[in-house]
């Protein structure tokens, strides 16, 4: 369901030069905490010191956005911008402006590095961060004291802890979301803590490299084979199950993003958080996360996205956004004002691992295509079809679907 805010109540075009169309995600789960209330409240304030722009923002829901866009171009009728999940296909497409062209030098300057490169296809950025998010290891932390341990560093260190956990009864002691909902977050942290990924140093897919089959045959034949992963095979677990099932009290550890915590603050569950174990010791790499804004060509309106763009991306509202929904700034300077900020802190350890922190590969255009294999497939990979098989084929989709593209 979607909800348009225009400025002030006005109809398209009723009262200035020119209007702009923005199609966004949703981030709240109420109306009370909807987006629609934050770029309502951007957006008057916008038009109040920019008299000849309008701004028509339709809100979404995360699970329809990026199909409604999607629809809207192929329909001739593209958004001025829209903030979603992707961009690589539009820019392929030469459907949106680079992202100089709509910002300014200090507001693209701005940017965190590895976001912007991340944002780049072909070397030329297209996409710009919106917002981001990191992930650590949560742990319950009554269930911890309960058992007697610390927060595991290693691999080695996060089994023994499971088994602990298990024997005293819980009933998640590591959960592992490799459900279709988000697999390819759970699947990604993993690979980084066996020290590889996604991609090998020139970019090119490497799914099914030695060290992802060695990291996926621990966790099969540690976790999952030990019954260490819960009574849902992982395969069928899905990412918000195994959060409200930390909210419950019933998991002892799993990966999670800032959101979580307010999610089990609410339910009054005591938790901390640690960087991801990794095999042998912490984990040289975490995930990190972006969400997208892009200019589409096709209304022409290339001023007008830039004065407001550079309004979006200004402390006040980087930050606002932010703080609502307990996520990661994206410009540097916003960023260095969270972390002087006290009732900032228990976002800063999430903050800190986003400059080191490695992306999904969204400059790919076959990511999208990719991605959703990798949801699909993923859970197979720990059940009886095995890492060798699930990986090799995933690998070898992988690379069809990026030669399809080239």
């Amino acid at each position: 369901m979607a909800g348009t805010l225009a400025g002030c109540g006005t109809s398209a075009g009723a009262t200035g030069d020119v209007t702009l169309k923005l199609i966004a995600a949703d981030y709240g789960d109420s109306a009370a905490n909807s987006s629609k209330v934050y770029w309502g409240d951007l957006v008057k304030e916008f038009e109040a010191d920019h008299p000849g722009i309008d701004v028509d923002v339709d809100v979404y829901s995360w699970n329809v956005v990026d199909a409604k866009v999607k629809e809207l171009v192929e329909d001739g009728k593209a958004p001025d911008l829209a903030q979603i999940g992707a961009y690589a296909d539009y820019a392929a497409d030469d459907a949106l402006y680079r992202a100089g062209d709509v910002l300014s030098i200090a507001t693209q300057a701005d940017f965190l590095p590895q976001l912007s490169r991340a944002g780049q296809v072909d070397m030329v950025q297209y996409g710009m961060p919106f917002v981001s998010s990191t992930r650590l290891l949560f742990y319950n932390k009554t269930l911890f004291k309960k058992a007697g341990l610390t927060p595991p560093q290693s691999w080695s260190q996060l089994q023994s802890a499971a088994e602990a956990l298990k024997a005293q009864g819980v009933e998640y002691p590591y959960a592992l979301p490799l459900g279709p909902e988000e697999a390819q977050a759970e699947t990604m942290m993993w690979l980084l803590s066996g020290g590889d990924g996604y991609t090998d140093q020139v970019g090119g897919y490497n799914l099914d490299s030695e060290q992802n089959i060695e990291t996926f045959t621990w966790l099969k034949e540690h976790l999952v084979d030990n019954g260490l992963t819960g009574p849902v095979a992982p395969g069928k677990l899905n990412r918000a199950e195994a959060f409200a099932a930390f909210t419950r009290g019933e998991v002892g550890m799993l990966n999670g993003h800032p959101t979580l915590m307010g999610m089990a603050r609410s339910t009054g569950v005591e938790f901390g958080v640690v960087t991801m174990p990794g095999n042998g010791g912490k984990s040289k790499a975490t995930m990190g996360v972006a969400d997208w804004m892009m200019a589409f060509k096709q209304n022409e309106h290339r001023e007008q996205i830039r004065d407001f763009l550079d309004f979006v991306y200004n402390d006040d509202n980087v930050l606002k956004f932010a703080r609502e929904y307990n996520l990661l700034p994206v410009t540097s300077s916003a960023s260095d004002l969270m972390r002087q900020n006290k009732a900032d802190s228990a976002l800063v350890p999430f903050l800190e691992q986003l400059t080191t922190s490695e992306l999904y590969p969204v400059g790919k255009t076959s990511w999208a295509e990719v991605s959703a294999d990798i949801k699909k497939q993923i859970g197979k990979a720990v059940g009886s079809a095995g890492p060798t098989a699930v990986l090799g084929q995933l690998q070898r989709d992988a690379v069809a679907a990026e030669r399809a593209r080239e």
